[in-house]
């Protein structure tokens, strides 16, 4: 994996996953099929989009795997049809987006040959807490301090 600069700052503390994050979404197919938009419904609400015209509910599946939203199509070909021209290929796809952490899928809606996924971004408490200082004494093991009582000399 090439380390980008931007993430060797002594100063960006567990970025570590964005930075994988960043790494698959360049890796990612550059094939721009189907096309899709992505809207914002909400402040929290999220669409995306794709143009699957032909395909059926049963040809398509979603899901998602830790970040990532995979959906993939896949149509078969009727054998009994003849073409006489074939300009409208079935074929398969699967289209992949990366979520940021604690964005959730919750439904799905095919409706004239556009399939829409609607995400949602929970609203995040921001929340302040003291840390506590301790010395550095209570960093240390702690030691005890034992007596011991001298041994008698043998005559």
């Amino acid at each position: 994996m090439t380390r980008m600069p931007l993430f060797n700052s002594p100063f960006l503390l567990g970025f570590d996953q964005l930075e994988r994050a960043l790494d698959r979404v360049s890796k990612a197919s550059a094939d721009g099929y189907p096309p899709y938009n992505i809207e914002q419904m909400d402040d929290d609400a999220i669409r995306i989009t794709l143009a699957v015209a032909g395909f059926t509910r049963e040809e398509l599946n979603v899901t998602v795997e830790d970040t990532q939203l995979a959906v993939r199509g896949r149509q078969l070909d009727d054998e009994d049809r003849v073409y006489l021209h074939r300009g409208i290929a079935a074929r398969q796809f699967q289209r992949s987006f990366v979520m940021a952490d604690g964005i959730e899928v919750v439904g799905a809606e095919l409706d004239n040959g556009l399939l829409h996924i609607d995400l949602v971004r929970p609203t995040v408490e921001i929340r302040a807490r003291t840390i506590e200082i301790r010395s550095g004494a209570a960093r240390g093991p702690r030691l005890k301090t034992i007596d011991v009582e001298p041994e008698e000399k043998a005559s």
